[in-house]
């Protein structure tokens, strides 16, 4: 991914393309869940949660780039090994096998609810229980038809060439979203159902609004900008590569995501307000050609982003499972088949995205963007170069344990959800 196979030093990637490159890396099909989030929190909450996250995120990649020059070291499950040994090679390649699943299962689940959609308005009339308009067929198609042999290739390098394609698929969304937000009237609320929906989106019951903040807008918000496994081989790409440099390649990227977050929060929160679904394009009519237009550009900029995702994940067992093996065409293929099944029936029966989304950001985005670079940095960076109460090691300590307190948290609101059955409230599809 995006040059993760290097392992020379000698970089040829411009800045302006390390920019592009790790833009893309950050940009996820969470973008789609932000206006959601937006019509839980309000306007000035949910923007004071993103520079939050935000400014964390740049101080976490410091972090990783500190504990990887210190040890001239630019892979993420390496960095493990030098911290723990095995033990941390394996927990760091668990996690983004974890957190790389969630986000291929995010992005499948988008091809499933959005496909039907998209094939109605092609064919012009509405579904009456032709297979081909069944979503849970659709992805086994697509997964079998465009991703297994993208996913077969031997080396993935070129999918690069599609990382410009995905992010202009994404403007354009962006670019529409604001635009009907415009040329659209402000929802009516006429039905009792909807009535519900909206007096459940302003209730006076705390607990509840509370326990939905915590379950689900915090891990959206979170699950938006990791980019962590791939910071390393970027930094690895750069062409006159320094701590300094790579940090600015990561600012400014993270800059660029947040401008766009919040721009398609904002204006796909006031199209709809409380009425906003929890996977943003659901709102919006089939029947519509600018938005079936946006449906495809979504559909194929996710669709071609699984191969290039479900790659570091094939990496992380082949390391685990089989590290001293050489290539093998029967090991290379079995592992994406399995992973492609996996990843099927977690989309086949998780009912509605903010699970996929609320489970996979309360477990391997906080590990990845808190815990994980917090304790490297303490364990790799030497004690004569920073003693253990020094400042730095101190905010890299407690850097991790509000990482652990927010993911223990998360869990803990979620799993309440479930047992009360509170999640069928809000944006439930």
């Amino acid at each position: 991914l995006k040059g993760s196979q290097s392992t020379t030093f000698e970089g040829k990637t411009s800045f302006g393309m390390s920019v592009f490159n790790l833009s893309n890396a950050i940009m996820g099909s969470g973008i789609l869940g932000l206006a959601y989030a937006m019509s839980n929190t309000g306007i000035v909450l949910f923007l004071t949660l993103l520079i939050f996250i935000a400014i964390l995120t740049a101080y976490s990649i410091h972090l990783l780039l500190k504990s990887a020059g210190v040890v001239g070291i630019r892979a993420y499950e390496q960095l493990g090994f030098r911290a723990f040994g095995q033990t941390g090679k394996i927990i760091a390649a668990c996690i983004i096998t974890v957190h790389n699943i969630g986000a291929m299962s995010s992005y499948l689940f988008i091809v499933k609810i959005e496909l039907p959609f998209v094939i109605e308005g092609l064919l012009g009339h509405k579904s009456s229980g032709e297979w081909y308009l069944n979503g849970n067929y659709l992805i086994i198609i697509v997964s079998l038809g465009v991703i297994l042999p993208l996913a077969l290739m031997r080396q993935l390098g070129y999918l690069g060439y599609t990382s410009g394609f995905s992010l202009s698929c994404m403007v354009f969304f962006l670019i529409s979203v604001i635009y009907k937000k415009f040329v659209m009237e402000c929802p009516v609320y006429s039905d009792n159902s909807t009535q519900t929906s909206i007096s459940a989106v302003y209730s006076s019951d705390n607990d509840t609004c509370t326990a939905k903040l915590a379950a689900y807008t915090i891990p959206i918000l979170a699950f938006a900008f990791v980019c962590h496994p791939e910071v390393l081989p970027i930094y690895t790409e750069l062409k006159k590569p320094t701590k300094k440099r790579m940090q600015n390649v990561a600012n400014i990227s993270i800059m660029a995501m947040f401008v766009m977050y919040l721009l398609t929060a904002i204006f796909g929160y006031l199209t709809f307000y409380g009425n906003v679904e929890g996977e943003l394009l659901k709102n919006y009519s089939t029947a519509d050609t600018l938005m079936l237009c946006v449906r495809l550009a979504v559909l194929v900029a996710v669709t071609l982003t699984v191969p290039v995702v479900l790659f570091p994940i094939r990496r992380a067992v082949l390391q685990l499972l089989f590290p001293e093996k050489p290539f093998h065409w029967a090991r290379h293929i079995l592992i994406a088949l399995c992973l492609l099944f996996l990843v099927n029936l977690l989309v086949i029966f998780v009912p509605n995205i903010r699970d996929i989304f609320g489970v996979i950001g309360a477990t391997s985005a906080p590990s990845l963007i808190f815990i994980l670079p917090g304790i490297f940095y303490v364990r790799i960076v030497p004690e004569e170069q920073e003693p253990m109460k020094s400042r730095p090691k101190i905010m890299a300590i407690v850097f991790a344990a509000l990482g652990f307190i927010f993911m223990v948290t998360s869990i803990s609101f979620i799993i309440l959800e479930w047992v009360t059955g509170h999640s069928k409230g809000i944006g439930g599809h």
